[in-house]
């Protein structure tokens, strides 16, 4: 049989690897860097105990503190992109978590600055804000501070979770390092006949194979693997939101969910809002189910029959050079500007493309202030590798025009608007290639990739939210997760969310010891709400062209001045109603009436 491996990372070409050497030229430079910010972690000591002197004292500290995140952002994420290039490279494994205990002496080193500034006499820092234009670039920032005033704990207290904060990293370092580089799957049999290693990268084109053998084949193996160490996935997950919830107590906070949200002040009521409005469409989506199941002309559907597109006849295989041209087609109507930094983008080896050996499976957009972004792929020349690389490139232009209009101190866009990005680039593309493919068979097949969007974005993504929900409540309640119990409220939602057309297959019930999300907590809701965003901008800038443009443009250079729900209401799309979400799942219902009648 013929066999086929992954490769090594010396194996992949240089022209589809990113360019890390525009962060630091080598090890060394990285090194220099990373002493400068332990011999910069002293100054703070003058400053201590002296913010409420003066307006000079307290604008030099806030510079310091600015400088520090600058360097130790290049320090760290240079650290674990070459990390992530090969996670079982011992060197970079070395320098990441050096990276990691410098990033807790550099938040423990300005613990001091809030509760002190929290402690100063009352009209003090009103006094220094009203007589020194200095300060108004910290207004918002202040601001922010201020009306987390209940939830900072004294110099000392404050000190202490800093440092226990390398302690709260375990459990995601952990799950990472047996996700990644550890865990092996074995080789299964494709579609031609060939062994070939399962890998996290190639699972979901066997999930989207023709062959229902291969399907259940890969889906078996891929959760019989990890069935092996499901107490271990349990008992990290647990610790993990342990974390979470020992940080909000300490903080003062009703729950985790609460904590999380506070930071992008956004209101309890939109996570509950989105899970609600989901739940009105979940009939909507059980029509899905049906329409899959009679399409796909089985007796019987199956969790792993999920993935595969419903019009059989239609293969899109598209390269990496393809892949590129089709997202910049699709993304015109943002406007030459917005063109040629992509382009940029894809000239000059900002984007790491292929799978190897080791590789961080997934895909994500990252960088520095000071470089440019960067994107991690593991393309595999599939419709859905084309999104995704536009969905990431989403990112990394929010990335770029943050970075290129806010200074560094709000450069960075809170994740509440982060998908929104990534999202509207794919809904561009995607309706793109509706308006210009008029052979049925494939525009079948691109609404059902569209419709699978919205389940894998807005249901699946709710569904998790659910989950971690339900999961942080429990330990919350003083209960104890265990992998049955992980497992039976997962296969419980699972069955909500598909309906009864389907067969809940038990290994599904496994699925969460996958998802690395679950150790970033409540962050995936963040799609959910982005991608119903990304629906109203690229409705609005199909319909009215420049003026909305210019609107998410503006939104897109934000960063973070502003809290992520105003920078939305701002560009016309407020969060605080059902409205966005509810009108995403009206265009979810339209597109599967449209396959219905494409299909016959």
């Amino acid at each position: 049989m013929d066999q086929q491996r992954l490769k090594a990372r010396t194996e992949i070409s240089e022209a589809h690897k990113w360019r890390l050497e525009d962060i630091f030229l080598d090890i060394s430079k990285w090194e220099e860097e990373f002493s400068q910010i332990e011999k910069l972690l002293g100054e703070g000591k003058k400053f201590e105990g002296h913010l409420a002197d003066n307006t000079d004292n307290l604008i030099s500290c806030f510079e310091w503190m600015d400088d520090l995140s600058l360097r130790l952002e290049e320090v760290y994420a240079y650290a674990r992109m070459r990390r992530d290039e090969d996670n079982r490279n011992a060197n970079y494994q070395a320098l990441t978590d050096r990276a990691g205990a410098l990033a807790v002496k550099v938040g423990s080193a300005a613990s001091f600055v809030v509760p002190e500034l929290l402690a100063m006499p009352e009209g003090k820092l009103e006094e220094f804000r009203a007589t020194s234009p200095k300060m108004e670039l910290y207004n918002h920032a202040l601001d922010d501070i201020l009306r987390k005033k209940e939830h900072i704990l004294s110099s000392a207290e404050e000190k202490l979770l800093a440092e226990v904060g390398e302690l709260a990293e375990a459990p995601g370092a952990i799950f990472s390092m047996a996700n990644n580089a550890d865990l092996k799957f074995p080789n299964i049999t494709d579609e031609s006949g060939r062994s070939i290693e399962l890998t996290k990268g190639n699972f979901i084109q066997f999930m989207e194979s023709q062959n229902q053998k291969v399907r259940k084949e890969a889906f078996r193996t891929l959760y019989g693997t990890y069935d092996k160490q499901r107490n271990t996935w349990a008992a990290t997950l647990n610790s993990s939101i342990k974390s979470d919830v020992f940080f909000a107590k300490a903080r003062h906070y009703p729950s985790a969910l609460e904590a999380s949200l506070d930071d992008d002040r956004v209101p309890l009521k939109v996570y509950d809002s989105l899970i609600n409005t989901v739940h009105e469409f979940l009939p909507q989506m059980h029509r899905y189910v049906q329409l899959r199941k009679k399409a796909l002309k089985l007796s019987e559907l199956h969790m792993y029959d999920i993935y595969v597109p419903i019009v059989p006849e239609t293969t899109m295989k598209i390269t990496y050079e393809e892949a590129k041209n089709m997202v910049i087609a699709g993304l015109k109507p943002l406007g030459n500007d917005y063109i040629s930094i992509l382009e940029e983008g894809f000239s000059k080896s900002w984007v790491d493309v292929y799978e190897n050996e080791g590789k961080t499976s997934g895909a994500y957009s990252w960088g520095t202030y000071r470089s440019h972004p960067y994107v991690l792929l593991n393309h595999q020349d599939t419709l859905d590798s084309m999104f995704t690389l536009a969905h990431e490139m989403g990112h990394s232009l929010h990335t770029y025009l943050s970075n290129r209009s806010q200074p560094h101190l709000y450069a960075g866009y809170k994740i509440f608007v982060a998908e929104v990005a990534s999202t509207l680039n794919e809904s561009l593309v995607m309706e793109h290639l509706l308006k210009e493919t008029k052979d049925t068979k494939i525009l079948a097949y691109l609404v059902n990739h569209y419709l699978e969007q919205f389940r894998g974005t807005i249901f699946r993504q709710t569904m998790f939210a659910e989950f971690e929900k339900k999961i942080h409540s429990i330990v919350e309640e003083g209960g104890a997760l265990t992998a049955e119990n992980l497992s039976e409220m997962y296969r419980d939602l699972n069955m909500a969310y598909y309906g009864n057309d389907v067969i809940l297959d038990p290994e599904i019930a496994l699925e969460w010891a996958r998802i690395p999300h679950f150790y970033n907590a409540f962050y995936v809701y963040k799609y959910a709400t982005g991608f119903s965003a990304a629906i109203a901008f690229a409705r609005a800038i199909l319909e009215e062209g420049e003026p909305a443009v210019a609107r998410y443009l503006e939104f897109l250079s934000g960063g973070s001045s502003d809290y992520p729900i105003e920078l939305l209401r701002k560009a016309g799309v407020d969060m605080e109603t059902p409205a966005p979400v509810r009108n995403a799942l009206g265009v979810f219902s339209e597109l599967v009436d449209r396959l219905e009648k494409l299909l016959g």
